[in-house]
């Protein structure tokens, strides 16, 4: 325990500001040498986000073990590069749990329990025992919400208690929001100052503050908010507005902020970001710019496809090319508000991401029976694989009443149907088929190739699955089950032979995709959009955006 270093990051005013972010790029910075966990503290009474609509809460992220949390994990393992678990997130609903548990079990001997002090002695045993278990040089500690949130307070309480345990082994870092009135032309202090003024009266002092703002802040500035936030000018770190998040840690580092933790943490080496630069510099100026089509039903929210968004990005970054896109509301094509040739008109590739229930499924089905027609390269995830199946039976294989149960659960050819494990289940929260699987990849296929193996480990999140009873006729019609589970059960990848890129998986290779190693699935699927584009270029609609 008395090795960890800790750094605890909260947030003020308002939220949305990018603590996330701000947390993952801070341990990009110190990762040289360390062993850093990211831990996220949320207040909400869920166990976890996996039964939380998307479009309220934004992209379940899925970890190697299964386990569901926060999309901040996407950025902690995205700017990292390390694969986090389960029990480095904290919700306030997972320690009131444990903390129950252990009530009914005796272990308090009778004693009443409460928020204070058993609560907070709780989280705190949770991190140490994280720091302990995980051997932990630095922990970084992320607190969701807003400073004075009542459903955070415990969490925020813990953090300052955490001091009076380890001394200067914790660092505290808070983010602010600096706003800019356009009407005087000037960025406004006073937020900041009373967020701050709330945070002393918390009990925290912070030892940096990362001011969130539209544009750099200048030194007289960060002389004044200095002056009234009692720190000193070179304590405030600008996080302005940048074009891509994956700047962030340059910012940070070039505000100087290793210069302040640096010492406190005992790191003395710069940080190795030499490869991140170059990427960074091909997000902000490529050579190229192909235009991908995401076909979904979430595309109000585009937090509930973050991981996705971000895999183009890698790809894209590491073929120089910027990737715009254009977003397809589903049910306009299944509802004939918007003609498939309208939706895919000038765009070089089509992805279908995953997602639940029967809503749109016709109009998805549509789209990719148009990529597997046109020659246009296709990316199926998940759900993705699954409607691409269904639409290549009934479209080619004859079974033209073909569908999933999930959509039909009468259908006479449930060519799509419950995993067998799945049918006895009756509760919602982590019971699908979570964390990562193997798949025997068929040696030659184009999948293999971007493999490079006959093996591949990719994320789940899912209850339906290719039904074994249709595999036969698939393959005989000529689809390419390329990826099987070891058992030879479960389809995991396909393609279509001839197409220059149709290919789908049941993962949520998404996950797995990192700015310096990008998912194999990703890149090549971005690679065959670039040849199409520089094929057949054409003019990019302005109301397309850059990812």
């Amino acid at each position: 325990m008395s090795r960890t270093k800790f750094i605890i990051v909260t947030g003020g005013v308002l939220s949305g500001l990018g603590k996330g972010t701000a947390t993952a790029a801070i341990s990009r910075l110190l990762r040289n040498g360390k062993r850093i966990v990211t831990v996220k503290c949320d207040g909400y009474l869920n166990v976890d986000p996996g039964t939380m609509n998307p479009v309220e809460h934004g992209e379940v992220f899925v970890l190697e073990d299964g386990g569901e949390v926060d999309m901040d994990f996407g950025h902690y393992e995205r700017f990292l590069g390390v694969a986090c678990k389960f029990d480095w997130n904290l919700t306030s609903g997972k320690v009131f749990m444990r903390l129950i548990e252990r009530e009914r079990r005796g272990d308090f001997l009778g004693k009443t329990i409460q928020i204070f002090p058993h609560v907070i002695n709780e989280i705190q045993q949770w991190w140490f025992e994280l720091a302990e278990r995980e051997k932990a040089d630095i922990m970084t500690i992320e607190i969701g919400g807003t400073i004075g949130d009542w459903e955070n307070s415990w969490f925020t309480e813990a953090a300052r208690q955490l001091k009076r345990r380890v001394g200067d082994d914790v660092t505290y870092i808070h983010l602010t929001y600096v706003p800019f009135l356009d009407s005087v032309g000037e960025p406004k202090s006073k937020p900041a100052q009373r967020d701050i003024a709330q945070l002393r009266e918390l009990g925290i002092i912070p030892d940096v503050i990362i001011a969130r703002s539209k544009m750099p802040l200048s030194p007289k500035f960060k002389e004044k908010l200095a002056t009234f936030c009692d720190v000193n000018p070179e304590q405030i770190i600008s996080g302005h507005d940048i074009d891509s998040i994956y700047e962030i840690p340059l910012i940070f580092d070039s505000e100087g902020i290793m210069k302040i933790i640096g010492p406190r943490l005992g790191i003395t080496q710069n940080p190795d970001l030499v490869q991140w630069r170059k990427l960074v510099e091909r997000i902000k100026a490529p050579k190229h710019t192909v235009t991908i089509a995401i076909g979904g039903k979430y595309t109000e929210l585009r937090d509930s496809y973050a991981s996705i968004i971000e895999a183009l990005n890698h790809s894209g970054a590491n073929v120089d090319s910027r990737v715009m896109l254009r977003w397809v509301e589903s049910t306009d094509v299944e509802q004939g508000r918007r003609s498939v040739e309208e939706a895919l008109k000038g765009v070089d590739a089509l992805l279908v991401p995953g997602g639940f229930g029967s809503r749109g499924t016709e109009g998805k089905m549509a789209l990719i029976q148009y990529a597997r027609e046109r020659g246009l390269p296709y990316l199926g995830i998940c759900y993705g694989l699954q409607l691409a199946v269904i639409e290549f039976c009934r479209n080619v294989c004859g079974l033209a009443d073909a569908n999933s149960t999930e959509i039909d659960p009468d259908t006479k050819n449930p060519v799509v149907d419950y995993l067998p494990d799945q049918r006895i289940i009756d509760r919602k929260g982590g019971t699908m088929r979570l964390g990562a699987f193997e798949a025997v990849l068929k040696e030659g296929s184009m999948i293999a190739g971007l493999y490079g193996g006959t093996r591949a480990i990719e994320r789940h999140r899912h209850r339906y699955e290719v039904n074994p009873v249709y595999h036969e006729i698939l393959l005989k019609n000529g689809l390419g089950l390329v990826g099987m589970s070891p058992n030879g059960k479960l389809v995991e990848f396909i393609e279509l032979p001839g197409h220059p890129y149709f290919v789908a998986t049941q993962a949520h290779n998404e996950l797995t995709s990192r700015l310096e190693h990008p998912n194999p699935l990703f890149l090549g699927f971005v690679t065959a959009a670039l040849k199409r584009h520089l094929n057949n270029p054409v003019q990019l609609s302005t109301v397309e955006a850059n990812i």
